[in-house]
């Protein structure tokens, strides 16, 4: 891991601090978000400073799309482009967020409930009570 060499499965890692000082790295795609704040812990660049370095490995946090990653997910799974630099922010932060459903719950409820329902049979169900959705198949009742 963190070596210079370029295998096909070899990811270019840029991450950058707080402070917005950054540091380039390469890994194996098969590599977990743990293992790079593993990795980076043990090689903390000189540049740096040791007054941003953390007292452990495992508080150190990867934000990749504005998302923490959680220690056991691996760089393939994110679909990085191998050649190409992907940037991600580290931070030390003891605890990951409560994850929320927050993909599901933008998921239109006629997505699931009003499959192979026609619009003219969606319209027909509405009440003239209701308020429009977010779309022409969404009722706000």
């Amino acid at each position: 891991m963190g070596t210079k060499s370029s295998p096909s499965d070899i990811i270019n890692l840029k991450l950058i601090l707080v402070s917005g000082k950054t540091a380039e790295f390469q890994f194996p795609s098969a590599t977990t978000a743990l293992d790079v704040a593993k990795y980076v812990f043990e090689n903390w660049p000189e540049d740096w400073g040791s007054e941003e370095k953390a007292d452990r490995y495992e508080v150190l946090r990867l934000i990749y799309q504005g998302r923490f990653l959680h220690g056991n997910v691996t760089l393939s799974a994110l679909r990085l482009q191998q050649g190409k630099t992907t940037v991600m922010h580290l931070i030390q932060r003891e605890h990951l967020p409560d994850s929320t459903n927050g993909d599901q719950k933008r998921k239109h409820k006629h997505d699931n409930n009003q499959q192979g329902t026609s619009p003219d049979a969606i319209a027909s169900n509405t009440n003239t009570n209701s308020t429009p959705g977010c779309c022409d198949a969404c009722i706000i009742l």
